[in-house]
């Protein structure tokens, strides 16, 4: 039976989010979040689980190139344990060592430059995280 998940690309002033499914492994960017000092409104957070009702989260876990955890590692791991707390929903955290990298790519080969390219940014390293997970799991 196909299930929907939500992966979330931790930041502490932008957390971007993408949907997909494990049918067909595919995924989609969502609006990303603000987010005050990495606090996100989980208001919104909660709206967005109400809506999608995902079997599953994504957190993408930002390493060090060395696979050392980095401090935004320590705060990503911190983001998993309250949204499984606050809502019950398992949480599984994704290598996302060059999410970023590969989704500014991907933004200025949409045209997207300057300040416009930073929001999107999140929501695409959301993607590329969530189509990982899909990849990594259906292999």
């Amino acid at each position: 039976m196909p299930q929907t998940i939500l992966a979330f690309d931790y930041g502490t002033a932008t957390i971007g989010v993408a949907a997909g499914q494990t049918l067909t492994a595919t995924a989609a960017e969502l609006a990303p979040l603000k987010a005050r000092d990495g606090i996100p409104d989980w208001k919104q957070i909660e709206r967005l689980l109400h809506e999608w009702r995902p079997a599953l989260l994504v957190v993408g876990l930002p390493l060090n190139m060395d696979g050392s955890e980095s401090e935004l590692a320590a705060r990503a791991r911190k983001f998993a344990r309250r949204l499984h707390g606050r809502f019950g929903v398992g949480v599984k955290m994704m290598d996302e060592r060059l999410s970023t990298f590969e989704a500014k790519q991907i933004a200025a080969e949409r045209g997207q430059r300057g300040n416009y390219a930073a929001q999107p940014v999140d929501s695409i390293a959301a993607r590329l995280i969530l189509e990982s997970w899909l990849g990594r799991d259906s292999g």
